[in-house]
């Protein structure tokens, strides 16, 4: 997995509030609580699977007000820079930070705060190698019942390029196709960026009532 030191920071995060996830994280954590609420999905627990600077953790954290939030995060230059009392919204909040990759977090028992409802990764599976994701994706099934995922195909890497003159030279490029073969097993498409666990649940146990939408 990539080392993300501070050339890293400095290179693909040059002007963060212009970037999705950072400038809109606001709108993201929107969306999200509206999705669920549809459904009366309840999020009483939170992990972000590689929170970087913490603009999208902490929203969410603000949006869904979580008895029980994780964050990890593999990068020594982003980690040193959390604030536990920025990211926690409430005094009441039991947050924990890691500084640890999701290989590794996954590879780790820690019993009594295994499992979420809601676990958030974003621009992070464009870092892992297959070996890697074929790892990690049936324990996230294992331990997280909705994942809030974003991850660039192939496509949107080239036009990062093209339009954006911006490379990088860090991300695996995998086609759209290749990732659902890879996620599929695990877990049900629900909408955009919203996947349900296939562990917890089946087309007979979802919260989610518009099954056309299911794949």
């Amino acid at each position: 997995m990539t080392i993300f030191d501070k050339t890293y920071w400095d290179k693909n995060y040059s002007d963060p509030m212009t970037m999705d996830g950072i400038v809109n994280a606001r709108e993201h954590a929107k969306y999200l609580k509206a999705f669920l609420a549809i459904e009366h999905v309840e999020i009483t627990s939170i992990i972000d699977l590689g929170f970087g600077y913490g603009h999208l953790f902490r929203e969410m954290m603000k949006t869904f007000i979580p008895y029980r939030a994780v964050g990890i995060e593999p990068s020594p230059y982003a980690f040193k820079k959390a604030r536990p009392d920025k990211l926690r919204p409430v005094e009441s909040t039991k947050l924990k930070l890691y500084q640890e990759g999701i290989v590794d977090w996954c590879e780790t028992d820690r019993k009594r705060e295994n499992t979420f409802d809601l676990g958030i990764c974003t621009s992070v599976f464009q870092y892992l190698s297959d070996k890697e994701l074929k790892i990690v994706l049936p324990i996230l099934a294992s331990r997280i019942k909705f994942l809030y995922l974003t991850v660039p195909t192939n496509v949107e890497l080239g036009r990062q390029v093209s339009e954006l003159e911006f490379k990088d030279e860090y991300a695996i490029h995998r086609t759209r196709d290749e990732y659902k073969k890879l996620i599929s097993p695990h877990f049900t498409f629900l909408g955009s960026r919203v996947l349900e666990s296939k562990k917890y649940f089946n087309e007979e146990s979802t919260p989610f009532t518009d099954l056309l939408f299911r794949f």
